[in-house]
């Protein structure tokens, strides 16, 4: 199993780098020091408010060569000073979360590549795997090691494909009318069609929950593959109350959209990628699937880290609002949209 794993891996990385330009992964030039001064910068400082920064040009390729000098940071529209920068890889702790309830022609084409999500773990990462459709289904911990991480997708695989739950219909309200002579009760509403028999918004907050105890100096993310579909009645956290769980936390999600379908479909993964500060991909067949595995956690690993800590802002809101740009034209970079200060109170559904 081991030598078949490095064969995969070894595959899989060859695959992902051509796939990805070398000026995509190339990291800045930065002494040994200097990257342990930043990161221990970030464990030790409670005050600080760390923003992973992800620099793309107009071609969607990643921009490795920026300078402190080149970003500005706004919070609460008052700009602030940047205290810590660094373009450094950061080690992620890496939550997949797998779609346990696909249409059967995507299913075929997702289930069989996931293994190849080990070709994107270093040996700095940790990962756990989890899945959903009704319920949350989480894994048995984090961990580096690869041939664990085989075992656990291969069991994810195993589950993936149309819930065996069904569908939950539709249903038309029961008849008001008396009933006349001789007319039987109705022994069961029309199904007039199915709802999503998924819980997303849930499976996500759960997934965000698990990274909560991960040290401040990882990239946390959450690796959501699904079709997108959500059916809100069967969620007991609400959109809003993940996006928070996430902020709080310093969690991004990267969205990985299955399946053919029309852009709308997949708002939810839009929203959970950009509202997080992570990023949104779109794959219909195995094979491009396999190849964004790897790119997906580069993104996350090498993007840019600035934090400072907060002067003439809002003091008194719970929730802040962050804006970052550069000078330089032509690129764009993206965060996440804010934070939250204080302790994470999410109030309980009646």
């Amino acid at each position: 199993m081991m030598l078949a794993a490095s064969s995969t891996f070894v595959q899989a990385e060859q695959s992902s780098a051509q796939e990805i330009s070398a000026a995509q992964t190339q990291q800045l030039p930065q002494p040994t020091t200097q990257q342990s001064e930043a990161r221990t910068k970030i464990s030790v400082n409670s005050d600080l408010v760390v923003l992973p920064v992800t620099a793309k040009d107009r071609h969607g390729n990643l921009v490795p060569d920026l300078h402190r000098e080149e970003f500005r940071i706004y919070d609460d529209n008052v700009e602030q000073s940047i205290d810590v920068f660094t373009a450094e890889a950061f080690p992620l702790s890496l939550v997949v979360l797998i779609d346990d309830d696909l249409k059967a022609m995507d299913a075929a084409q997702m289930a069989p590549t996931l293994r190849a999500i080990t070709a994107g773990i270093s040996p700095s990462d940790e990962a756990l795997i989890c899945r959903f459709d009704l319920l949350f289904y989480p894994g048995e911990g984090f961990t580096g090691d690869l041939n664990k991480l085989w075992a656990d997708l291969k069991e994810a695989q195993e589950h993936s494909g149309p819930s065996t739950a069904g569908p939950v219909p539709f249903l038309t309200p029961p008849s008001s009318h008396p009933l006349g002579v001789g007319e039987p009760p109705p022994a069961a509403p029309t199904n007039l069609g199915s709802r999503p028999t998924k819980a997303l918004d849930d499976a996500v907050h759960s997934a965000a929950g698990l990274l909560h105890d991960r040290g401040p100096s990882r990239r946390k993310i959450i690796l959501l593959i699904s079709d997108g579909l959500n059916g809100p009645q069967f969620n007991r956290h609400t959109y809003s109350d993940t996006l928070e769980t996430l902020l709080h936390d310093n969690v991004s999600v990267y969205s990985l959209a299955v399946g053919h379908s029309l852009k709308r479909k997949f708002s939810r993964l839009v929203n959970y990628a950009n509202d997080s500060g992570g990023d949104i991909y779109y794959a219909a067949q195995s094979a491009a699937m396999e190849r964004l595995y790897s790119r997906i956690t580069e993104e996350a690993r090498h993007e840019y880290t600035l934090a400072y800590v907060p002067h003439t802002n809002n003091r008194n809101a719970s929730y802040h609002q962050v804006e970052v740009r550069t000078t330089r034209e032509g690129v764009t970079v993206k965060t996440r949209q804010g934070y939250y200060t204080g302790p994470l109170v999410i109030p309980a559904k009646q």
